[in-house]
C-alpha cells in the first residue's frame, strides 16, 4: 500500500527553509537564556516504557512494544523522564541541579483543535530545591525567555493547591472532579456550572465556581479570599500573594498577570503553575510550575520546579527571524583540474568571513544563471 507515500501522518509536518531558520532563531536565543542561568543541556530517549507515564492518559500517547512485549511510548512529555535521569544517573551529582533540553513530545490530539501531535520544546528542569527562591528562578527565567524572542507576551501564574484543595473538600467523585477541572482549565463557565448545579449546594462548590473567573492583577486575591474558605487553599492563595508582590519589581505591567483558574494538564503539579502567551496564538507557548511529588514514584523525596516552550507556536509568530542566507559569492571552477582550486578558495573565504559556496554546475553559464536565481551578487571563476 502506497496512498500514504506522498504525506505526513496527521498532526506532523515538514518544516522548509525559513521555518527551519525561525526554530533555529528560537531555540538559540532561548538556550542563551538558559546557558547563562547555568542550567545544563540533557536528551533523554525518544522512546521510553509506558510504566513512567502513569500520569498522563493512555490514549494521549502514541504506543507500541519492544521485542521482548514490554509497552513503550513515544516521549509524551520530558520532566517525567528527565526526573527518572536525575534518581538512576545523577545521584552523586551536587543538588539542586539545572538541566534543560531541546526535544520533541509527541501527543496524540485526536481532534488537533490547533495543536500538533510532534511539539518541539526547550524547557528547564531546576531539581533538589523548593521553596520561594526556587520559584522565583523558575519565573524569572521564563520571563527571560520570553523576552529574548517576543515584544509581546502574557504570563499568568496560579497555584495548583487552590484547585486540589478545593477539590478535596468536594462532595463529589473523582471522576466528576476530573471533569470539573477540565471545565475550569477551558474556562467553559456554562458546563462547570451545569456540573456543579447537580451536587450538593456548598461553600466549597460556590468557592470552585469562582475560580475561573478570577483572574488580572492584585485585586484578585481580595476577591477570592470573599468565597475560598479552604484552610489549604488558603496558605496557598497568601503564598502566592507574597510570590506576586517580589515579582512587581520587574514592572512588567499588565504582561504578568494572575489567574486562579488556572490548572495544568498534568496531574503531577503540586505548587506554583504559569503559562504564556503571545499574540496571535490561542494555546498558551509556554507552561511549567512546582512539581514536588513527582519522585514519590521514583521512592525519593526531592523538590522540582520548571517549565516547556513550545518553539513551533513561537517559530511561526515571531517577527524576528533572520532573512534567509545567501552566498555573497559563488566560486566556479573552469576544468576539471581547478576544481580542487576552486573549493580550497571558498574554504578561504569562508574563514576569512565571507559567505562563499562552490558550484558544482560543470558549465559557466548555467553557474551564473543559478547565482542570478539566488541572488548571489558574485561570480569568481578559478
Amino acid at each position: 500500500m502506497k496512498r500514504n507515500l506522498r504525506i505526513t501522518p496527521e498532526g506532523t509536518k515538514d518544516y522548509l527553509f525559513k521555518e527551519c531558520t525561525a526554530v533555529n532563531y528560537v531555540c538559540k536565543k532561548i538556550t542563551k537564556v538558559f546557558e547563562n542561568h547555568q542550567f545544563h543541556q540533557v536528551i533523554t530517549p525518544a522512546l521510553e516504557y509506558y510504566d513512567l507515564f502513569s500520569s498522563i492518559r493512555a490514549e494521549d500517547m502514541f504506543k507500541t512494544t519492544d521485542n521482548t512485549g514490554n509497552i513503550v511510548v513515544v516521549r509524551p512529555d520530558s520532566t517525567l523522564p528527565i526526573a527518572r535521569m536525575v534518581t538512576t544517573r545523577l545521584q552523586n551529582e551536587v543538588f539542586p541541579v539545572r538541566l534543560y533540553y531541546n526535544q520533541a513530545v509527541y501527543r496524540n490530539n485526536p481532534s488537533l483543535t490547533g495543536r500538533s501531535n510532534e511539539i518541539m520544546q526547550l524547557g528547564v528542569e531546576l531539581i533538589g530545591s523548593s521553596g520561594k527562591r526556587a520559584d522565583l528562578e523558575i519565573i524569572t527565567t521564563a520571563v527571560e525567555s520570553m523576552q529574548s524572542v517576543c515584544d509581546d507576551f502574557r504570563l499568568e501564574i496560579g497555584h495548583s493547591m487552590l484547585f486540589n484543595a478545593l477539590a478535596d473538600e468536594l462532595d463529589a467523585d473523582e471522576e466528576t472532579k476530573d471533569i470539573i477541572k477540565t471545565y475550569i482549565e477551558n474556562k467553559n463557565y456554562s458546563a462547570l456550572n451545569d456540573i456543579l448545579d447537580k451536587l450538593p449546594k456548598s461553600e466549597t462548590a460556590t468557592a470552585i465556581r469562582k475560580l475561573p473567573s478570577l483572574f488580572g492583577g492584585d485585586e484578585v486575591f481580595a476577591q477570592a479570599e470573599k468565597f475560598i474558605k479552604s484552610e489549604r487553599a488558603l496558605e496557598a492563595l497568601a503564598y502566592l500573594k507574597d510570590l506576586y508582590s517580589t515579582l512587581s519589581v520587574l514592572n512588567l505591567g499588565d504582561k504578568l498577570s494572575l489567574d486562579l483558574g488556572l490548572v495544568q494538564r498534568n496531574e503531577y503539579y503540586s505548587g506554583i503553575v504559569f503559562s504564556g502567551y503571545i499574540p496571535g496564538c490561542g494555546d498558551s507557548v509556554i507552561s511549567g510550575g512546582r512539581y514536588d511529588k513527582i519522585f514519590n514514584m521514583f521512592d525519593c523525596e526531592m523538590g522540582a520546579a520548571g517549565f516547556a516552550i513550545n518553539v513551533n507556536f513561537i517559530a511561526e509568530k515571531s517577527k524576528h527571524s533572520p532573512k534567509k542566507n545567501i552566498a555573497e559569492v559563488l566560486v566556479f571552477a573552469k576544468s576539471d583540474e581547478t576544481i580542487m582550486d576552486a573549493i580550497t578558495y571558498t574554504s578561504q573565504l569562508v574563514k576569512s568571513g565571507v559567505k562563499a559556496q562552490f558550484s558544482i554546475l560543470s558549465d559557466e553559464k548555467e553557474a551564473r544563471e543559478f547565482a542570478e536565481r539566488l541572488k548571489i551578487k558574485r561570480v569568481e571563476v578559478i
